[in-house]
Parts: structure tokens; C-alpha cells; sequence
């Protein structure tokens, strides 16, 4: 069912009129396509975010209170301050990040979840380097509220609007095709040859058509951008014979749950009409956890997919893994392969090196318009942009660091750079904040926002800033490893030594009780957690630690 449908004009006009007065949440990237698939029946049987009870449920037993199977939480966080402001019964409005709004909800609970439980069951694990343990631990607000959803308009979307369809849509375009079988491929990533011969073998084995169906929100951090990708998806089709498939985009937020999160693919691609679904080898796993071990066990999804094949109601397919094998010039099962037989393959993650280091992307792996289009997107890394985030205490040497190190890269580099520091940014861009914990963290993500458009644009940002909070800096590294790369400094310079070097007197001033909530006084600084870099500048001279760091980022081939 599309839900976009149970109003009538006339009262969706009234409800239209009604949103402009209400109190309003605006909804962050993974809360606007959850929004989204809601509203457009994606995540049917759910019709808004889930009841406490649901939620519950679903954490504990993958089932929603009735029973339905639904492994995978969906929820409306909001927070601490937001929700004291609100009463039961009351309705708000949801707007997206361009402030559209796009639905009202009706408030009938507010409650405070167990994220660490949420983390566990879910996740499996408390492994903060899974992307979303991480997203629960940094950038999840601490309340949820739940109650009726109306909707009044789906998200905007200004970009491929001709691959973009509601499951009701699709549907409708299946029985135009007259498709009665359809197998619906899952993917975060470029075709290459691989995914083009395992999809063909399905489709012959099963006598069905093929939806390409590429997630185009949000993926796992550090994943080749989706208008790369859609290129790529582009020149893919013309591989496969004429009707035999088409092309559609699926603007979810994963979580990169594994298992659980193989089977909520399955069931949001029946409702988009779809009768069988490819089940990956590693299915939406995060890949290896912070002691090097895989967070899911390979083939976990598959096992998970066969206990409920016969109640998702839509037929999973399960590959084997396949490599090629140059002898026979065809991609082959590798368990199929003869003794001795030389075979080769290239992971994700062996693509992206190959890149980084400016290398060829063989023909026997992808389309060579493929791997044009991924040298285009990702130049080697010393033509990338990149941003360079100075941590520590106040006097730890940040932007005395930062400037050197500039001044250094503007000798020996061709790319622009621009000094971000803290206290500068204030006075040009954050001069209304004030230094709450709040007004703080704005002012980091400002900082961090601008430091991301240039290393889009190819050029470096060496940010220097206390950055006192972890969240903000996980929230910083998300957004611009996005467009290039993020190089975290840590400056470990002990308390008693910053405030040796303290000539403004700042630490005075704290110890005083002249400033209140002064970083590394009354107030915390979060030590990073994984920082590219650590230094104590206590001891080294201003030149060595410049060369050190100069060495370091050259060592990773940034220069």
C-alpha cells in the first residue's frame, strides 16, 4: 500500500496548513529515508515508527508485537530538549534537512530506549567500530517518540528522477512489463564482471527479469558515492539482453546489520514487488570489528534467509563465491575450480588501494567504462583533497602546529589549503555561539562543514580546534570522509604542561572560577578514540613535530 494515497486533497491541504504552525523536528539524513520508506509503503506492514512495545520486540525476537517478522528497529530519536517540550497528544511536524515538511505526527509516547541493548541484540556486538553501534553511541538522541504518521508530500529528489519509484510505482511497471518474476539485486557498490555474471546465471536458472536496485541513501562510511555508482549501473545495463532488466533506486539508510539486516532487504523488496531476492556471501556486513575478526560470520545471512524463506514470502537466491580463472577467461565457482587452478579476484577494499595508488583496473574485472568513470570520481591520493583535524587542550600547540605545517605544504604541494582555527571560525562565522556544550559542538560541525566542501573540491583543510567532544569528531570524519579524506591529530599534551604555556591566561582565569566550563578544567575533553596521529608536544621542537607530521601524511600517500 502506498500511503501517500489515504488523504483526500482537500484534507491534505488542511493538513498542509496545519504543519506551518506546529512545533516542528527537523529530521536528520537516516531519519528522511526512514520517513520516506514509511510514508511510501517500503517498510510495510509498518505505518509510522515503532510503539515502545514494538520496539521492544523487535530487538528482542525481530517480530513486531503482533508477530509480523522485522528485524530491524525503526525509530524517531529526538532530543532531551525537544521532548520536555512536548505533551502527549500533541502533534509536531517532520521536515527534511531542506525544511520541506513532509509529514505530522501524532505524539503518543515518549520513552528513553537501552541503546546498549540495542546495540547488542541488533548489532551483535559493542564494537564502536560498527558504523551504526558507533551512530547509536554518537549521533542517536537519547529519547523516541512514536505515534500516528500522516504524510504530506515524500522527500524531494531533484537528481534521477526517472530511476526513482514508489514500491506501488514499481509495481505497476512490473505489470506493464508483464514481469511475473522478478529478481531483485541488492548493492552498495559498481557492478563489475562478477555481479554481471552472477546476475545473468540467476536470471537464466530462474527464466526471470532483473531490478538493479543500488541503496542511494545512506551505505557504509567510506563507499564510492551513489552518482558514481549510477554511472557505473548505466553502462552495466547494456550488458544484459534487451527488456531483461531495468534499473531502480532504493534511497535507504542501512545499517549494516548482517544477517538481520539481509532479511529486512528481503522483505522491503517484496513490497516493491519483487519475487526472489539475491543474498550476498557477507551481506551487508560492516566488515572486520577493532581486533581484526569479521563482525558476521560468512554465510550467517544465508542461514538466517533459509529459516524464514517460507514466511518473508519472497524466494531467496544464494551464491557461492566466484572468481575468474584466466586459463578458461570466465568467472567460474570457486568451488568448482581444478586442482591448481590459478583464479583471481579483487576485493572492495583491494579496488580502492588500486585506486588510491593511481593503478589499472584490469579488464578481466570490470567494464573498462566502469573503471573510467571510478579513476575519474578517485584520482591516486596525492591528487585527492584531504582535511587535517588538529585535537588536544588549549596550549597543546595546535595552531602554532597547524600554521607550520601549512606554510610547509604550501611549499611543497600545488593543491590550495585553508587554516581553519577555532578561534577565527568564531569570529567570521560562529560569533553568536557562546561556549555551552551545545553552541560548542555547532560550532565543531561548522568547522567540520567547511572543511568538507573543500576537500570535495580537491583542496586541503587543516582544521585546529579543541574539539573537546568525540561525537563531533565521529560526526566530522563521517561527513568529509564522504569527499576525501579526514587525517585526525591528536595532541596529548599533558594538563599541567598547556597550562605552563598558558600566556593568555586562560587557565588562570578557569582556576579562578572567573570562566566556567572551561575544557580540561570543569569541563571534559573526550580523548579520540582513533586518531591517524598522536603527538605530545611537550618536549619535541616546533620544526621536528612539522616534519614528523609532514612525513606521516606523505608515508600515506597523500603528498
Amino acid at each position: 500500500m502506498n500511503y501517500m494515497s489515504t488523504l483526500s486533497s482537500k484534507k491534505l491541504q488542511k493538513l498542509i496548513e496545519k504543519a506551518f504552525g506546529l512545533p516542528y523536528w527537523q529530521l536528520n539524513e537516516r531519519q528522511t529515508c526512514d520517513t520516506e520508506l514509511l510514508l511510501n509503503g517500503a517498510f510495510a506492514p509498518l505505518t509510522t515508527f515503532l510503539s515502545k512495545v514494538d520496539y521492544e520486540s523487535v530487538v528482542n525476537n525481530m517480530r513486531l508485537a503482533n508477530g509480523s517478522l522485522w528485524p530491524i528497529p525503526i525509530t524517531l530519536d529526538i532530543s532531551e530538549t525537544f521532548a520536555e517540550s512536548l505533551k502527549i497528544g500533541e502533534q509536531i511536524a517532520l521536515r527534511d534537512p531542506e525544511h520541506f515538511a513532509v509529514a505530522v505526527l501524532e505524539i503518543q509516547e515518549i520513552w528513553k530506549p537501552n541503546l546498549k541493548k540495542e546495540a547488542v541484540q541488533v548489532f551483535g556486538t559493542k564494537d564502536k567500530t560498527h558504523p551504526s553501534v558507533s551512530y547509536l553511541h554518537h549521533s542517536t538522541h537519547p529519547i523516541y517518540v512514536s505515534g500516528p504518521l500522516q504524510a504530506i508530500e515524500l522527500p524531494r529528489h531533484i537528481d534521477y528522477v526517472e530511476y526513482r519509484h514508489t514500491p506501488e510505482e514499481l509495481r505497476a511497471v512490473f505489470q506493464k512489463k508483464k514481469w511475473d518474476k522478478i529478481i531483485s539485486f541488492q548493492t552498495r557498490n559498481p557492478l563489475h564482471r562478477v555481479h554481471i555474471e552472477l546476475t545473468k546465471r540467476a536470471l537464466k536458472r530462474n527464466n526471470a527479469n532483473l531490478l538493479i536496485h543500488p541503496v542511494t541513501g545512506i551505505t557504509k562510511p567510506g563507499d564510492i558515492d551513489y552518482h558514481t555508482r549510477i554511472k557505473c549501473y548505466r553502462a552495466a545495463l547494456r550488458q544484459y539482453p534487451k527488456n531483461a532488466v531495468m534499473l531502480s533506486l532504493l534511497p535507504l539508510a542501512m545499517r549494516m546489520a548482517g544477517p538481520r539486516e539481509a532479511l529486512w532487504h528481503a522483505l522491503i523488496r517484496k513490497n516493491y514487488g519483487c519475487t526472489h531476492f539475491i543474498v550476498g556471501r557477507d551481506h551487508a556486513s560492516p566488515g572486520k570489528d577493532s581486533e581484526g575478526k569479521n563482525f558476521y560470520p560468512p554465510l550467517k545471512a544465508h542461514d538466517l534467509l533459509k529459516k524464514y524463506s517460507d514466511e518473508i514470502g519472497i524466494k531467496p537466491i544464494f551464491f557461492e563465491e566466484m572468481a575468474y580463472s584466466p586459463s578458461r577467461k570466465k568467472y567460474i565457482f570457486v568451488k568448482d575450480r581444478k586442482k591448481n587452478e590459478k583464479v583471481l579476484s579483487i576485493s572492495g577494499t583491494q579496488m580502492r588501494t588500486l585506486l588510491e595508488k593511481g593503478e589499472k583496473l584490469d579488464d578481466w574485472f570490470t567494464l573498462p567504462v566502469v573503471a573510467k568513470y571510478l579513476k575519474e570520481t578517485y584520482p591516486p591520493l596525492k591528487d585527492r583533497g584531504f582535511t587535517i583535524f588538529f585535537t588536544g587542550l588549549s596550549g597543546s600547540g595546535k595552531t602554532t602546529l597547524a600554521k607550520m605545517l601549512m606554510v610547509k605544504l604550501i611549499e611543497h604541494d600545488k593543491r590550495r589549503i585553508t587554516l581553519l582555527d577555532g578561534d577565527i571560525v568564531r569570529t567570521h562565522l560562529s560569533s553568536e555561539l557562546g561556549f555551552s556544550k551545545e553552541h560548542r559542538s555547532i560550532n565543531v560541525r561548522r568547522i567540520g562543514y567547511v572543511a568538507s566542501e573543500i576537500t570535495k573540491n580537491g583542496g586541503i583543510a587543516i582544521c585546529s580546534v579543541i574539539a573537546p567532544y568525540e561525537a563531533d569528531r565521529v560526526e566530522n570524519r563521517k561527513l568529509i570522509s564522504k569527499n576525501g579524506a579526514y587525517i585526525e591529530i591528536y595532541l596529548s599534551t599533558p594538563l599541567e604542561v598547556c597550562e605552563h604555556r598558558d600566556i593568555k591566561g586562560l587557565y588562570l582565569r578557569a582556576r579562578h572560577n572567573l570562566t566556567h566550563a572551561f575544557t580540561g578544567i570543569d569541563d571534559p575533553y573526550e580523548v579520540p578514540k582513533h586518531p591517524e596521529i598522536t603527538l605530545d608536544t611537550s618536549h619535541a621542537t616546533v620544526e621536528d613535530l612539522t616534519n614528523e607530521i609532514y612525513d606521516r601524511i606523505k608515508t600515506m600517500g597523500f603528498l
